[in-house]
């Protein structure tokens, strides 16, 4: 598994601010024998190395007693309790390296794994919230975590940082997760359209997160976890973000502005879609790399070209090791507002009382 991690704290926030974003990943890569595996009487060699990996992104909020220590509590807790969870999954079946036998580890299921995701978010939130009663100050950050293993990727958030795929073979981009936000809750209403999604006044204002003041009871305190499960391929590269890669427009509010006093002309959509970090832009960005690493800096720079508005930062990783992308028409449904409609879920906000 190849994997890349880069964090900034903005270019707006570069004389006197500080980065209270945190990332982590941990990652379990398992060699035997030859490690290279005859695949079915052609030329060809599969590498028979298997990895799995457990991470997290956090973003904190509230500032340098706050939000830091926050976003560290999270990414750092998270990553502790889903690692095991991992190594068990990789190890519990040993049939890629041709072996035959019982490990003893018992099959996790997709359930058990999302599940697993939760309640490490659920232990960081409690962490968090008896650090916030300890000190007296409120610490919130939002989360993106996972478990890759096996050729799928288990994960789950709270907030508005993002989880990406991005497809080098079909040159494609899905957003996994759906943010946990003011300005999502106003588009998915029909209040706001894309465009002015990408613009609006209230776009740091998220519905959820994990902390809080310090009044709950730490050993009972839950936060609502969403979780999914999608299949990898050897051509897909995960991308998770802090939202400050995606909302680093500095000059935003000038063009909401412009935006309504033209009654939402095309022309002026045009200018914020050109001035705006959009999904299409994130995969250019991405594909255009010579690396993972090259990527992550890239992302980085062309944030800050934008303004640099917040802390931003990235992981981006991959497997060559997976199988091939199918071919035209096989490749499985993994963008969320998509898989959504297409299973026709409604998204239920929950409140914190």
């Amino acid at each position: 598994m190849n994997y890349a991690t880069n964090y900034d704290v903005g270019d707006r926030k570069r004389a006197d601010g500080i980065n209270e974003d945190s990332v982590a990943i941990t990652v379990f890569e398992q060699g035997h024998r030859d490690g290279l595996q005859d695949s079915g009487g052609t030329d060809e060699e599969t590498p028979t190395n298997r990895s799995a990996a457990v991470f997290a992104l956090a973003d904190g909020a509230g500032g340098h007693d706050g939000g830091d220590v926050a976003s560290y509590i999270a990414a750092t807790v998270i990553c502790e309790q889903l690692a095991p969870a991992a190594i068990s999954v990789a190890r519990s079946d040993p049939s890629p390296f041709g072996l035959d036998f019982d490990t003893g580890e018992p099959a996790t299921s997709t359930g058990e794994l999302e599940m697993a995701i939760e309640e490490a978010i659920v232990t960081a939130h409690r962490e968090i919230i008896s650090y916030a009663a300890e000190s007296g100050i409120g610490a919130y950050t939002t989360v993106v975590a996972g478990i890759c293993v096996g050729g799928q990727l288990h994960y789950g958030w709270v907030g508005d940082s993002r989880a990406y795929v991005v497809n080098e073979a079909r040159e494609e981009i899905a957003l996994l997760t759906k943010d946990h936000a003011v300005v999502e809750e106003l588009r998915d209403g029909g209040e706001i359209d894309d465009v002015e999604a990408h613009v609006h006044p209230k776009g740091n204002e998220i519905t959820r997160a994990v902390g809080g003041q310090g009044h709950e009871d730490p050993e009972k305190a839950t936060v609502n976890v969403e979780t999914d499960t999608v299949d990898l391929f050897a051509e897909d590269i995960v991308f998770v973000t802090s939202d400050g890669s995606i909302d680093a427009q500095t000059d935003a509010p000038a063009l909401h502005e412009s935006y309504l006093e033209s009654e939402r002309s095309e022309s002026v959509a045009e200018t914020i879609r050109e001035r705006v970090v959009t999904d299409d832009r994130l995969k250019q960005w991405i594909l255009s790399a010579d690396s993972l690493e090259a990527a992550s800096e890239t992302l980085i720079e062309r944030a800050n070209e934008r303004g640099g508005k917040d802390n931003l930062s990235t992981i981006l990783f991959r497997d060559p090791s997976l199988p091939e992308t199918p071919a035209d028409g096989g490749l499985p449904v993994r963008a969320r507002e998509l898989a959504d409609a297409i299973a026709d879920r409604e998204t239920v906000i929950l409140s914190d009382e």
